[in-house]
């Protein structure tokens, strides 16, 4: 397997989803960790971003709900290289009718190596670790992009 470097710069750009019934979490952790956040790019799903915004204040990049394009959104925007981290707070015991967008996006972050806390102790982990608030370069699987050549199908 051959390895590629990603930069993390400073100011990390990162995503906060959460699950209906965990919204309250994240945006009690959004709050509590706001000296902190607010140095950083922050975007989210529909409903989430815009609470975060009016409970805490922090500026966050809202997109469409997740069920309705947004974990697609930042999926893709990671696989873009503009993003660094998703803080995504998921229900464990409540079943999600777009759990197959959840699971698409989580892998996609592991595709690319990109950090994902789904609670609030893994969250607390990463925004206090050393790496946090400094420019980081990690080694990565450099996965093979599709063929694009001719390929030969036969007569």
């Amino acid at each position: 397997m051959t390895y590629k470097n990603q930069t993390f710069e400073e100011r990390k750009r990162i995503a906060l989803v959460a699950h209906d019934n965990m919204k309250p979490v994240l945006i009690r952790w959004c709050r509590d960790n706001k000296a902190v956040l607010k140095n950083h790019w922050l975007c989210g799903t529909g409903t989430t971003a815009r609470l975060i915004s009016d409970y805490t204040g922090l500026e966050v990049t809202g997109y469409m709900s997740g069920p309705l394009g947004g974990d697609q959104k930042i999926g893709t925007m990671i696989a873009e290289g503009e993003l660094d981290m998703i803080i995504f707070f998921s229900d464990p015991l409540t079943a999600q009718p777009h759990d197959p967008d959840v699971k698409a996006l989580i892998r996609i972050a592991q595709v690319y190596d990109i950090p994902v806390a789904n609670n609030k102790a893994t969250a607390d982990y990463l925004i206090t670790s050393p790496l946090f608030n400094s420019s980081y370069t990690a080694e990565s699987p450099a996965f093979a992009a599709p063929s694009t050549g001719n390929i030969d199908v036969g007569r």
